[in-house]
């Protein structure tokens, strides 16, 4: 007879930690991250990972351990590039507030090259690039 999780690819055991471990690994999160929506998915994400590399490796002495391990790194990675993006879309924001600024026509563009498409043509045949990615 074939397990349920034979049937969906899943590693044997996968499934009886999921049932013993994922309350107690999100509550964890919760009190690390104070977020329930980013420790759920973390979790979630963890027990994705755990049914790919259990299924080779085996399933390991602290699989409870493991998984809010797995998960508070990869909630960690969610937060960082998150953060990045913020950071970002600030930066873009900045500089359309200044294309949007009726004085920013009458200031000079960076550089001696007012054409974008010029300018780009120009940095990439710059001599610091290696010949070969160089435009020809």
């Amino acid at each position: 007879m074939t397990s349920a999780a034979a049937v969906r690819g899943e590693a044997p055991g996968v499934e009886r930690v999921f049932r013993e471990a994922y309350g107690q690994a999100v509550a964890t999160l919760i009190r690390i991250l104070g977020d329930i929506s980013l420790a759920e998915d973390a979790v979630q994400d963890a027990f994705v990972v755990a049914s790919d590399r259990w299924r080779t490796g085996g399933i390991p002495p602290n699989p409870a351990g493991w998984i809010v391990t797995t998960a508070r790194n990869r909630a960690i990675d969610d937060l960082r590039r998150s953060a990045r993006r913020r950071e970002l879309l600030e930066q873009l924001g900045a500089i359309g507030r200044t294309a949007d600024d009726p004085t920013a026509e009458d200031r000079e563009p960076e550089g001696p090259v007012r054409d974008d498409q010029l300018r780009l043509i120009f940095t990439c045949c710059h001599p610091a690039l290696r010949t070969e990615h160089q435009v020809p």
